[in-house]
Protein backbone atom coordinates (compact mmCIF):
# COMPACT_ATOMS: atom_id res chain seq x y z
CA UNK A 1 0.00 0.00 0.00
CA UNK A 2 1.65 3.07 -1.45
CA UNK A 3 0.69 6.64 -0.91
CA UNK A 4 3.42 9.17 -2.20
CA UNK A 5 4.39 12.40 -0.11
CA UNK A 6 3.09 14.38 -2.95
CA UNK A 7 -0.45 13.04 -2.83
CA UNK A 8 -0.59 13.28 1.19
CA UNK A 9 -0.19 17.01 0.31
CA UNK A 10 -2.13 17.55 -2.58
CA UNK A 11 -5.01 16.14 -0.05
CA UNK A 12 -4.01 18.69 2.11
CA UNK A 13 -4.54 20.97 -0.46
CA UNK A 14 -7.89 20.09 -1.62
CA UNK A 15 -9.38 19.86 2.50
CA UNK A 16 -7.59 23.18 3.00
CA UNK A 17 -9.71 24.34 -0.04
CA UNK A 18 -12.63 22.69 0.90
CA UNK A 19 -12.22 24.46 4.42
CA UNK A 20 -11.98 27.52 2.71
CA UNK A 21 -14.77 27.36 0.27
CA UNK A 22 -17.22 26.21 3.27
CA UNK A 23 -15.76 29.22 5.07
CA UNK A 24 -16.80 31.66 2.42
CA UNK A 25 -20.12 30.17 1.97
CA UNK A 26 -20.80 30.97 5.49
CA UNK A 27 -19.73 34.10 6.08
CA UNK A 28 -21.60 35.07 2.64
CA UNK A 29 -25.03 33.89 4.25
CA UNK A 30 -24.10 35.72 7.37
CA UNK A 31 -23.39 39.07 5.82
CA UNK A 32 -27.08 38.79 3.74
CA UNK A 33 -28.71 38.67 6.91
CA UNK A 34 -26.38 41.24 8.65
CA UNK A 35 -27.14 43.70 5.68
CA UNK A 36 -29.73 46.64 6.22
CA UNK A 37 -30.00 48.41 3.01
CA UNK A 38 -31.82 44.88 1.73
CA UNK A 39 -35.47 43.90 2.10
CA UNK A 40 -36.55 40.74 3.46
CA UNK A 41 -37.22 39.76 -0.35
CA UNK A 42 -33.87 40.74 -1.57
CA UNK A 43 -32.02 39.18 1.49
CA UNK A 44 -34.48 35.48 0.16
CA UNK A 45 -33.54 35.88 -3.79
CA UNK A 46 -30.07 36.21 -2.59
CA UNK A 47 -30.33 33.19 -0.27
CA UNK A 48 -31.77 31.01 -2.56
CA UNK A 49 -29.57 32.15 -5.60
CA UNK A 50 -25.97 31.52 -3.29
CA UNK A 51 -27.78 27.76 -2.37
CA UNK A 52 -29.54 26.81 -5.58
CA UNK A 53 -26.13 27.50 -7.54
CA UNK A 54 -23.38 28.19 -4.48
CA UNK A 55 -20.27 28.70 -6.80
CA UNK A 56 -21.77 31.10 -9.04
CA UNK A 57 -24.15 32.71 -5.95
CA UNK A 58 -21.13 33.05 -3.91
CA UNK A 59 -18.90 34.70 -6.96
CA UNK A 60 -21.47 36.98 -7.96
CA UNK A 61 -22.59 37.95 -4.46
CA UNK A 62 -18.86 38.96 -3.40
CA UNK A 63 -18.42 40.93 -7.00
CA UNK A 64 -22.23 43.13 -6.39
CA UNK A 65 -21.99 43.26 -2.84
CA UNK A 66 -18.25 42.29 -1.25
CA UNK A 67 -16.87 45.62 -1.05
CA UNK A 68 -19.25 46.81 1.62
CA UNK A 69 -18.80 43.22 3.29
CA UNK A 70 -16.12 44.64 5.16
CA UNK A 71 -17.98 48.03 6.57
CA UNK A 72 -20.79 45.34 7.90
CA UNK A 73 -18.13 43.41 9.53
CA UNK A 74 -16.69 46.51 11.39
CA UNK A 75 -19.88 48.28 12.39
CA UNK A 76 -21.03 44.94 14.12
CA UNK A 77 -17.29 44.63 15.67
CA UNK A 78 -17.45 48.12 17.32
CA UNK A 79 -21.32 47.32 18.38
CA UNK A 80 -20.05 44.08 19.70
CA UNK A 81 -17.08 46.27 21.22
CA UNK A 82 -18.87 48.59 22.79
CA UNK A 83 -21.89 46.84 24.32
CA UNK A 84 -18.59 44.81 26.32
CA UNK A 85 -16.98 47.68 27.60
CA UNK A 86 -20.36 49.18 28.93
CA UNK A 87 -21.19 45.78 30.26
Amino acid sequence: MSYPLLNIFWTMFEFFLWVVWIWIFVMVIFDIFRSHDLSGGAKALWVLFVAIIPVAGVLVYLIVRGGSMHERAARQAERQDEAFRTY
